[in-house]
C-alpha cells in the first residue's frame, strides 16, 4: 500500500503544474487511464470472442433443440462447440475482473488514515472543494450547493449521461445481434433476464459514486466512461 501511494504522490507532483490543488485527482484519472491502456488487448479479445458467440447462436439453437431433453448432453455439447471454435463463454469477464484491485487498492488507500506507519497525507487532497477521502453523505453536510455537493452534482450529471449512451448502444447491439430462439420460442434459462437487465448496469454506477470515497469514484467514473467508448468502438 506505501508503494501504491507514492505511485499516486509522484503522479500527483508531475501533474501539479497543470491541475494545481486538484493534481491528485488528476493523478487518479491518469492511473485509470494506464489501467485501462493494460487491460484493452483483452477489451479486444472479449470484443472478438463475443462476435464469435453470437455467430454460434444457430449452432447452439440446434444443439438445445437435439438434446433439449437431456441438460447434461447439451451442456457436454456445448462446451465441445465453444472448444472447436476456439471461444471461451467466460473471455468476456477478464477485463473487469482484472480492474477489481486497482479499484480496492484506491478504496483502502483513500479509507485509510494511515498508510505504513505515518498518517496519510493523500486525504488532504481535494478535487476542487471535494476532499478526495470524503463520501457523497460527507458533502451534503455542506449542503447540495456547497463545493463538494457541486462537484459530485457534476460526478452525477456526466455518470447519468455515459449510462444513457451506454443504454442505448446496448439496446443497439442486441437488435443488431438478437438472440437466436433455441426452439418453439424457448430460450438458454436466465439468458433473458440477463437481456433485459444488461442495458440498465451502468445507472448501478451512480450507486457506487455515492457510496465510496470520491478517489474510488474518479476511478469509476473514468471505467466507466472508457468502457462505454471502448465498447462503441470494438463492437461497431
Amino acid at each position: 500500500m506505501s508503494v501504491f501511494a507514492s505511485l499516486v504522490e509522484r503522479l500527483a507532483d508531475l501533474l501539479q503544474p497543470l491541475f494545481g490543488a486538484s493534481a491528485a485527482a488528476a493523478a487518479i484519472v491518469l492511473f485509470t487511464a494506464l489501467v485501462r491502456l493494460l487491460v484493452h488487448p483483452l477489451s479486444r479479445a472479449a470484443a472478438r470472442g463475443q462476435k464469435a458467440r453470437t455467430a454460434l447462436q444457430p449452432k447452439i439453437a440446434e444443439l438445445r433443440k437435439k438434446h433439449g431433453k437431456n441438460p447434461e448432453k447439451l451442456q457436454k455439447a456445448v462446451l465441445e462447440l465453444h472448444a472447436e471454435e476456439k471461444v471461451s463463454p467466460l473471455a468476456g469477464c477478464l477485463p473487469g475482473l482484472l480492474q477489481i484491485p486497482a479499484f480496492f487498492l484506491l478504496y483502502h488507500l483513500f479509507s485509510s488514515d494511515t498508510i505504513g506507519g505515518r498518517a496519510n497525507e493523500l486525504l488532504g487532497h481535494q478535487l476542487f472543494a471535494a476532499p478526495l477521502g470524503e463520501r457523497w453523505v460527507d458533502a451534503l453536510d455542506g449542503g447540495l450547493l456547497g463545493g463538494a455537493g457541486l462537484v459530485y452534482a457534476g460526478l452525477f450529471a456526466v455518470v447519468a449521461c455515459v449510462a444513457a449512451f451506454s443504454y442505448r448502444l446496448s439496446k443497439r447491439m442486441m437488435a443488431k445481434n438478437p438472440v437466436v430462439p433455441a426452439g418453439e420460442g424457448e430460450q438458454v434459462p436466465g439468458l433473458g433476464v440477463m437481456t433485459k437487465v444488461m442495458p440498465f448496469m451502468s445507472f448501478f454506477t451512480l450507486v457506487t459514486v455515492a457510496v465510496v470515497p470520491l478517489a474510488a469514484a474518479l476511478y469509476v467514473v473514468t471505467s466507466t466512461t472508457w468502457s462505454v467508448v471502448e465498447r462503441a468502438v470494438l463492437y461497431r
